[in-house]
């Protein structure tokens, strides 16, 4: 009878848990002290420049496009990135990269509002039609290692007054990181925007009364998972966002796939991962309670 009982009530703990991990999600937000200042982009110390202009994909032969992704990249790696292995990417132009598909959207909600997981040194609505504008560069002579920078980028519509700087690098397992460095980088030099006029901007920046977060997207910095789980850096999606990150890197390491800053092991609090793993464990141990409930009958 005891087995019975434990059952029904085990069961019921894991589909709440379940559920629960389903909805409630874990966002850990990075504090802006775990920016380094920095003058230089990751390529400035390495030498060799910035590499290729991106044109596959929809992007004009020039490199020139607005909400325009590359085509599927082999990544030369395997990379685990919130439990999911990866072996491609695609570049969008809008300040981030994913790994199911293209990504056209230009109003950051968040990269953890993502429907598919994405890295974002800077989700805003980046815009390299005007000739003053510069476009998005690859670099992929390192084996095991990508670097993708929006050089000199302007933003929508069409505007070049304000430039931002960016780059993001990205490490496969084999790479041999230097003390002191991560998996994951990003690395910014002069930033002077931070949302489009399509995402409520004016001029390159929320202005009333165009409300932040109501009305007003600035630029989203971290990284999703496709099911709102994320991380991201403070001030991402309020206004500052690109002062704070100017002439500043941050490195990253992968704990299990999931993005820390590097030297440290913190990780996601208790969010979908914990709470729907917790309910398939209760699940099973309902199952066994169950079935040796029948057995014993």
């Amino acid at each position: 009878m005891q087995c019975w009982k434990k059952g029904p009530w085990l069961i019921a703990a894991s589909i709440v848990l379940l559920v629960t991990g389903a909805l409630w999600a874990a966002v850990t937000t990075i504090p802006s002290s775990a920016l380094i200042s920095s003058n230089q982009l990751y390529t400035d110390t390495i030498g060799g420049g910035i590499g290729a202009i991106v044109t596959s994909g929809n992007l004009q032969s020039d490199g020139r496009n607005d909400d325009g992704s590359s085509a599927a990249n082999p990544l030369g790696f395997t990379l685990n990135f919130f439990g999911n292995n990866y072996t491609q990417y695609f570049i969008n132009n809008n300040g981030n990269i994913t790994f199911q598909s293209a990504l056209h959207v230009f109003t950051p909600q968040g990269p953890q509002g993502a429907t598919q997981p994405v890295i974002s040194p800077f989700f805003a609505d980046v815009d390299t039609q005007n000739p003053a504008s510069g476009v998005v560069h690859l670099r992929t002579d390192i084996p095991n290692q990508i670097i993708v920078t929006w050089s000199q980028v302007g933003y929508f519509s069409s505007n070049a007054d304000k430039l931002d700087n960016f780059q993001l690098v990205l490490r496969g397992p084999a790479y041999s990181v230097p003390p002191g460095e991560g998996r994951i980088g990003f690395f910014y030099t002069n930033m002077q925007w931070e949302v489009g006029d399509a995402s409520g901007g004016t001029g390159g920046f929320c202005v009333p009364p165009n409300t932040v977060g109501d009305t007003c997207f600035p630029a989203a910095i971290g990284f999703g998972d496709g099911n709102s789980n994320g991380i991201t850096i403070q001030g991402s999606l309020q206004n500052g966002i690109a002062a704070s990150l100017q002439n500043k890197r941050i490195w990253f390491d992968l704990n299990g796939g999931v993005p820390v800053v590097s030297g440290t092991t913190t990780v996601p609090t208790l969010g979908t991962y914990g709470m729907m793993m917790l309910g398939i464990l209760l699940f099973g141990a309902a199952l066994w309670y169950t079935r040796r409930e029948a057995q014993s009958a």
